[in-house]
This record gives C-alpha cells, sequence and structure tokens, in this order.
C-alpha cells in the first residue's frame, strides 16, 4: 500500500472572516479534509500531514523541512497538496522539489491543478515542465554569460571602467604638501582625495626617485 503525506500551509497564524464563513486560504482543516479523501479513494495510506502557518515566501518553512527530511530518508511513496502555491513559493522551487522527488521515487499530486506524477498524463505534464524550467535557467545562464563578457570588453553601460576607479597620486606634490606646508598624512590624504597609506606610498616613491635621480651611474662616473 502507498504510504502518502500531506502538506498544507496558510499563510498566517491567523484566521481571516468573510461574513461568518472562515476564508478557505487561511484554514488548514478544510484543505486537508480533500486530501484525506483523495488518499481514501485512492486506497493509500496517510503517513502524515505536513503544515505551516507562515508566509510562503520564507525562506525556512518547518513543515515544509520536515517533509524533505523524512522524503530523503524514505518514509513515504508521494506527497499530496492542495495547489502548487501552498507548497512551492515559485515556479523555479516547484521544479526543484519535482526533480528532487523523481529522483527518490516519489510522486507527487497536486488537487487543483490535477497534476499526477504517478499517471502517464502528469508525467507528460511534469517533463514539460522541466523543460521550460530548464529553458529558463538556460536563458539566465547566457545573458550572465552575455554581460560578463560585454562588461569585459566595454566597462559598465556608462561607459566606465568595470569595479573601483583607481586614483592616480602626484607623488611630488605629496612631497610639497609634507615637507613645505608640514600638513599631516589625514590633511594630505584629503587634499589628494585618496588614503593615508596611499599618499605615505606615494611619499616614499617620490623621495626613492630623487635619491635615485641623485645617484650617478657606472657609465656617467
Amino acid at each position: 500500500m502507498k504510504r502518502v503525506a500531506v502538506y498544507v500551509r496558510v499563510s498566517t497564524a491567523s484566521k481571516s472572516k468573510q461574513g461568518d464563513a472562515v476564508s478557505f486560504i487561511q484554514n488548514l482543516e478544510v484543505q486537508e479534509q480533500p486530501l484525506r479523501d483523495l488518499i481514501t479513494q485512492r486506497g493509500w495510506r496517510l503517513f502524515r500531514v505536513y503544515s505551516d502557518r507562515v508566509s510562503g515566501a520564507k525562506e525556512r518553512r518547518p513543515g515544509l523541512d520536515a517533509l524533505l527530511k523524512d522524503a530523503r530518508r524514505g518514509e513515504f511513496d508521494a506527497v499530496v497538496v492542495w495547489r502548487f502555491d501552498r507548497f512551492a513559493r515559485s515556479a523555479k522551487q516547484l521544479i526543484f522539489a519535482l526533480e528532487e522527488f523523481r529522483s527518490l521515487g516519489i510522486d507527487f499530486i497536486s488537487h487543483q491543478e490535477a497534476l499526477d506524477t504517478s499517471t502517464p498524463m502528469g508525467k507528460a505534464m511534469y517533463t514539460v515542465m522541466a523543460a521550460m524550467a530548464e529553458l529558463e535557467r538556460s536563458i539566465i545562464q547566457e545573458r550572465v554569460i552575455s554581460g560578463v563578457e560585454h562588461a569585459r570588453k566595454n566597462g559598465t553601460r556608462s561607459g566606465k571602467p568595470v569595479g573601483r576607479p583607481r586614483v592616480v597620486i602626484d607623488c611630488e606634490r605629496v612631497v610639497q604638501l609634507r615637507d613645505q606646508d608640514k600638513l599631516c598624512w589625514p590633511a594630505i590624504a584629503r587634499e589628494l582625495h585618496s588614503s593615508a597609506g596611499s599618499v605615505r606610498r606615494a611619499y616614499k616613491t617620490a623621495l626613492a626617485r630623487r635619491k635615485a635621480a641623485k645617484t650617478p651611474t657606472p657609465e656617467a662616473a
């Protein structure tokens, strides 16, 4: 007998009311009962009901995390949900989950979308969905590669080089500010729109150049 896990979710912990009736989307029990009935009709055995009261946009959902953990342990043979958006927050997440379930030998059934990967039609629908997801990934990858190549050749869209622009420091100006104007390193850095460490290195470079210029070469000697 096939062991089946049920997953249901509502967006918040509170129940919104429409007159005297509780809104369906905020009621776990109303989602759960049709799924229990489906399992009974198919002659399957209910393994466990996993549930969450949290927004579908949340990265972590305790109920879903527990379901996936048990799936990887081989605790059940199929997952039944009320609707795609109760299970996954995006088409991409749905496809990734379906791919993992398929690799684990677990069927996926969505009550409202009439998707059942245990049937030939459901498998065909899944194949189409997976192909569309793969196409989307390929397009995104192609755009990223194209963008990187364009940036390497032309810089950014504005024409400026990619990355932080390099500051060119006038070494002789640093010497002047330090030796003649008697400015401290932070003051020189502010004057030249640089850092104290950079102007220090520029100062040493300027002194080294002057020393090298004064030292006679062997040919001149």
